[in-house]
């Protein structure tokens, strides 16, 4: 599955990229471009926007999108786990959360002088974006995740 995000439920663009889901986030106010972009590209649209759940290829099913009800992040998410039942295991943190290219894995040596002196002596498992090149790390940032995640899904 890959998504293309509505810009009026941003949010659900980090915790997707969290679960490995290629998701693209849509700023623009031109909603046929976003849905043009999901029929090309075949992107599940996520959306608070009626409207564009009224266009011909989203209404005769072309193209998948989901009406997302509520203002709540939590709740965006657990909908959109209800409606298409994501995996929410294997790709955990496999995607860069800023620019959604898959991370790949580096070696301690790799990343000696690009993270802080504590989280070398402590950590032994870096993954890398090859484009925008963040480094993450299983520190107490990626721990908070995984137990919101836990709480947005039931799971």
């Amino acid at each position: 599955m890959k998504f293309i995000v509505d810009h009026n439920v941003g949010k659900l663009v980090k915790w997707l990229r969290m679960l490995g889901y290629d998701t693209d986030f849509f700023t623009s106010e031109d909603d046929w471009q976003m849905v043009i972009c999901a029929l090309r590209e075949n992107r599940i649209i996520l959306t608070k926007d009626t409207g564009i759940m009224k266009y011909g290829v989203v209404d005769n099913g072309k193209v998948k999108a989901v009406h997302i009800d509520s203002n709540d992040p939590e709740e965006q998410i657990r909908q959109v786990n209800n409606f298409l039942d994501l995996d929410l295991h294997d790709g955990l943190f496999t995607r860069c959360m800023e620019c959604n290219n898959l991370l790949e894995q580096r070696t301690v040596a790799e990343v000696k002088d690009r993270v802080p002196p504590y989280v070398y002596k402590t950590q032994e498992e870096y993954m890398e974006c090859p484009v925008c090149n963040r480094i993450y790390w299983k520190g107490t940032h990626w721990q908070a995740m995984v137990e919101k995640l836990q709480k947005f899904t039931g799971s």
